[in-house]
């Protein structure tokens, strides 16, 4: 009885992670990916859906995802960058087309593995400025935070 407990400590041992700052950021390291929705522009038809990826590293972030016209096609691609600050993260981004572009600013806070995300476009279009709003979320996967498996 006594050794299957002793299995049973070590295993839960195993299982929990540490609580120091270094073992919190390896966990948080890795490639997020989501779904980020913005309100309509004038010059667009309804409310757009974009997929978004999100590399956390440390404290470092860098991100993207596609800029879609209103009829469905891609334009290009939104990148940018930001910070890790604790359960916080701030994104930085930009995206500049032939006759069009924006300045992107998003912020989240952590929820086990997803980041809820929500933030602003700053559009300017045929001289004009225009704001939208959006909002999402971006999730983890699950492997990694998982211990690897020895080969």
């Amino acid at each position: 009885m006594v050794w299957r407990r002793s299995i049973l400590i070590a295993a839960i041992g195993l299982g929990v992670p540490a609580a120091n700052g270094e073992a919190a950021a390896q966990v948080r390291d890795a490639t997020y990916r989501g779904t980020l929705v913005c309100s309509n522009l004038p010059f667009g038809k309804g409310l757009l859906r974009s997929s978004i990826q999100v590399v956390v590293s440390g404290r470092d972030i860098r991100y993207s995802q596609p800029v879609i016209a209103a009829r469905g096609n891609t334009l290009g691609e939104e990148t940018g960058s930001g910070t890790l600050d604790g359960d916080n993260l701030k994104l930085t981004g930009a995206w500049r087309g032939e006759g069009d572009s924006y300045e992107a600013s998003y912020s989240g806070a952590l929820k086990r593995r997803n980041f809820m995300l929500n933030g602003t476009q700053i559009w300017t279009h045929e001289g004009k400025t225009y704001t939208r709003t959006c909002s999402g979320a971006i999730k983890r996967p699950l492997a990694a935070f998982l211990p690897k498996r020895a080969e």
